[in-house]
């Protein structure tokens, strides 16, 4: 089981890692949101580990930055 913490730094580490990739690819924020069909706050708040994200929408981000999606979530889950 997650502690609320755990689950604040996963949703922390995934917008971290949404940021770099989109940085990379000279997207804004607004280019992001129009790839992948989802609202700019959405990606502003995604971004900034404030929104739970659907399963789908992380798909979308992902087809959107032409990554796969184990690229956006690679991460260390913390084990307790």
């Amino acid at each position: 089981m997650l502690t609320k913490k755990q689950e604040q730094e996963i949703l922390v580490s995934i917008g971290k890692k949404i940021r770099e990739v989109r940085e990379e690819r000279g997207l804004t924020q607004f280019n992001l949101a129009y790839d992948a069909d989802l609202s700019k706050n959405q990606i502003g708040r995604v971004e900034r580990g404030e929104n739970k994200l659907s399963i789908i929408a992380i798909i979308k981000i992902a087809k959107a930055l032409n990554v796969h999606i184990s690229e956006l979530l690679s991460f260390d889950i913390i084990k307790e």
